[in-house]
């Protein structure tokens, strides 16, 4: 199986942006991934979550999100990031 895009999300980031580069993963690719460490990154990553599925929506696709714990290296340092696998159900 082909590694997933992964976006990586921050506190800072535009749900709708993101939304939009994940749907266009997901329709090239099938499947992506969202990155997220923090409260703050989450929510936008969950909003964007939401916002990608009513873009695919009018296409027939639903897309279904599946969330899950990683630890990822950041500057030398373990860090607990969410992930969320995002799919066309």
């Amino acid at each position: 199986m082909a590694e997933l895009e992964v976006l990586k999300v921050a506190a800072n980031s535009k749900p709708v942006a993101v939304a939009g580069a994940l749907a266009a993963i997901i329709r090239d690719k099938h499947q992506a991934e969202l990155q997220a460490i923090g409260a703050g990154a989450v929510n936008q990553a969950v909003k964007a979550v939401a916002i990608a599925r009513g873009y695919a929506a009018p296409s027939g696709v639903d897309l279904v999100c599946v969330p899950a714990f990683s630890d990822v290296e950041i500057e030398g340092e373990e860090r607990t990031a969410i992930k969320f696998v995002v799919k066309p159900k």
